[in-house]
Parts: C-alpha cells; structure tokens; sequence
C-alpha cells in the first residue's frame, strides 16, 4: 500500500515524508511536485521514495493507477502571503485542491489536506475551529482567502472520501524551509540575522494594543503537525472527518521566540524593531491562538513541543549545519 504526499519536496511536505519513512518504512511514498527547483528538490535527498509524480500528471492521471493508494496528504499549495494575484491562487490552490478532492472520492481514498490560520483574517470571530462559521471568516490576504474558499465549498459537497480532515496550520517553523526565502518562519531570519550581524530585527508594532515585539502568535513546530497527521490516518474509524485547528493552544510573543532563537545560539539578545512593510501592514496578524479543543475531544492526547524546546531543537539539530529532517 501507498501514501500519496502532494507539495513533496516543500517544507512540510519532505518533513511528512521523512516522519513516514522513519515509522513505516514498508510503506511506499508517493511524492508529488513539479520538482523544478533544485533548492527545494534537496529535502527530497536521502528519503525512501518510490514514485515522483508530476503534480499536473498526477490531476490528468496520465499512466497513474490509485488502486493501492490507502491516503493522500494535500500538502502542496502557493503559500505566499504577499502575492496578490487572485489568479496564482485559484489555479494553484482552490481549483488544485478540489482535483485532489475529487480524485479522493472517485477512487475511495481517505484525504489529509492542509488548511491555514490565515482563514481566520483578524480574529474578529475568534479562533475556534467551528465549521459554521467557516462561511463568515474575512481573511487578510488573497493566500488565506484560497484556503477559505476551499474549506467552504469541502462542507457544501455531497460526495465525499471515506474520511477527511483539513487542518487550519498555525505558525509552522521547523526543518526544510531553507527554500522559502521571506515566507520562511522568523526562526529562521532570526538565525540568519544573528549569525551575520549579531542582532535581530523585528517588526515595530503598528497597533496600540500590542507593544513592539508583543505580537502573538501560536508557533507549532513541524514535528507535532506530523503527529497529529498520522494519528488521523490511524483513527479513521474513531475521529469525525471534518476541518480542524493544529496549533498548540499556547500563544507566544515574537520576543519569546527571538529570545529562544538567541538562547540556543548561546549568544546574549540584541533586539531592534523596524517599520512593518507596507505590503503587509494592513494585513498583518497581531494575536493568532487555536482552540485545540475539537482535537483533543476526538482523542488526540499528545502533549506539543513547547516553543523554547522547538526552537532549540531545530535551531541546534539541524540550522547549525545546514542539515534536513
């Protein structure tokens, strides 16, 4: 049998690949991509895959059989908060994601996809991950409004996999982001920045009710997104298909994050705040917490990495020594 992982070669997606070769190793991989970027190509190398699937061919099915395929995690997808061409989107993200969608139905297959924070735009209806009021979300972006668009019409279809999930992602950070240029997670910068210059910028804030480097967000680290994806996959029969938050329930400020990022380098904070970019401005989260209550009620248990043992982690395991998960 075989586990399909479309956004193959991303972040998440080379992690999701390595977490299953590592746990089931007689279980064969089915990467998806278009596997055009040599950068990105690289969290590929060293991984157990038996398939490389064009992600177009995949769609078209061209010389492509489903029979043994027992899951597929949608995890590819434009994930650019600054683009703001609604076209990139509807091509790559909302129309790719109901394909996926369609495929899972047509041949029976249980179907993971990834679904964002970013829905929830500024939080003016909270961060519970309560499908009711999916219709009513105003995301900030048009990225957040492809992610939207896809879960509203999942809860209108009438045909459906055997089971599903979608995942509202958090703030993600962990190994395999060294593509991702600015969209990679301000741990990254932040080794990035320190290492060169011995200190980090952050973004002043331009909200009065958040002091500079009080913006709260909820970090996940990738590790914990990969736990809770194969507790899914293995409870098909227990938990309710349906769209999900996944993030830790426990808020942190970007100047504990920097502070941990400067802790594991042993190197004492240097911190300066500089003007939000105005491409973003207007459309930058200031608070971000999942209610992780739909989660655990269905029985997911484990307890997340805290925000201080992520970054340690990933800053100490692999940023120093430029190594992949």
């Amino acid at each position: 049998m075989s586990i399909v992982i479309t956004g193959a070669a991303g972040f998440i997606g080379s992690g999701m690949i390595s977490y299953f070769n590592q746990k089931y190793s007689s279980k064969s991989i089915i990467a998806i991509d278009d596997f055009s970027r040599e950068d990105k190509n690289r969290n590929l190398e060293g991984k157990s895959i038996d398939e490389y699937v064009n992600r177009e061919s995949f769609i078209t099915k061209d010389g492509f059989s489903f029979k043994d395929v027992e899951l597929i995690v949608h995890l590819g997808a434009r994930t650019d908060t600054t683009e703001m061409n609604v076209d990139v989107f509807n091509i790559l993200n909302l129309n790719y994601s109901k394909d996926i969608w369609k495929i899972a139905v047509a041949n029976n297959i249980p179907l993971i996809y990834a679904s964002s924070a970013a829905t929830y735009g500024g939080g003016e209806l909270g961060y519970d991950d309560d499908e009711s009021i999916i219709p009513n979300l105003k995301p900030l972006n048009p990225y957040g409004e492809s992610k939207n668009e896809f879960d509203k019409w999942v809860l209108i279809q009438e045909n459906r996999p055997p089971f599903w999930a979608g995942l509202k992602f958090f703030n993600v950070f962990g190994p395999n982001e060294y593509h991702k240029g600015r969209m990679a997670s301000v741990i990254l910068h932040a080794f990035n920045q320190i290492n060169t210059t011995g200190q980090m910028n952050l973004f002043r804030s331009h909200n009065p009710d958040f002091k500079n480097g009080e913006q709260i967000r909820d970090f996940v680290y990738v590790k914990d997104v990969f736990k809770v994806i194969d507790f899914l996959s293995n409870n098909q029969e227990k938990v309710d298909s349906g769209i999900y938050n996944l993030g830790t329930a426990k808020a942190r400020t970007f100047m504990d994050l920097t502070n941990s990022v400067f802790y594991a380098l042993g190197k004492k904070p240097v911190i300066r705040f500089v003007d939000t970019p105005i491409d973003i401005r207007d459309k930058y989260q200031y608070y971000t917490q999942a209610n992780m209550d739909k989660l655990r009620r269905q029985g997911y248990l484990e307890a997340f990495y805290s925000l201080e043992k992520g970054v340690v982690e990933y800053v100490q395991d692999y940023l120093i020594g430029g190594k992949y998960y």
